[in-house]
């Protein structure tokens, strides 16, 4: 049986909004190798892993797409994500982390999914954002 996250059961992501510190935060603009929601930017998460832990996800995932190792985190809060992709129901569990990085150390780890990465304020966000963005932006606003 070939059971798909987020269709079949509730996947769980962990979502990270990497910052600087002086107030920027690095996004990455997806490319059509990634699941869905191609050319839009995106602030960075990944699966969680049977067997691994949410703190070793978000280490890793932030090393394989930017390239720079966590400072520190903070855990924002969590958000269910309803969506529809591919015509189909999903439902994901975000777990929310606002995370220190070192910009100077950062670069693109996996060019197979984004085509470029920027840095930005909330004064100064894409236009072409991930369609969860919104949400997450209104719910952590005093916390970013």
């Amino acid at each position: 049986m070939d059971l798909k996250r987020g269709v079949d059961f509730i996947g769980v992501s962990i979502i990270y909004f990497c910052h600087d510190g002086k107030g920027n935060f690095l996004m990455a603009k997806r490319n059509n190798n990634t699941t869905d929601e191609h050319g839009r930017w995106d602030i960075g998460g990944g699966k969680l892993e049977f067997g691994d832990s949410v703190e070793n996800t978000l280490r890793r995932e932030i090393i394989e797409e930017y390239c720079t190792d966590v400072i520190s985190f903070e855990f924002l809060g969590y958000r269910d994500v309803h969506r529809i992709h591919n015509d189909k129901k999903t439902h994901w569990i975000g777990l929310d982390f606002k995370v220190l990085i070192d910009p100077n150390k950062v670069k693109i780890g996996e060019p197979n999914k984004f085509d470029q990465i920027g840095w930005f304020t909330l004064k100064n966000i894409p236009e072409n954002i991930h369609s969860q963005l919104p949400k997450f932006f209104e719910l952590y606003k005093n916390k970013i």
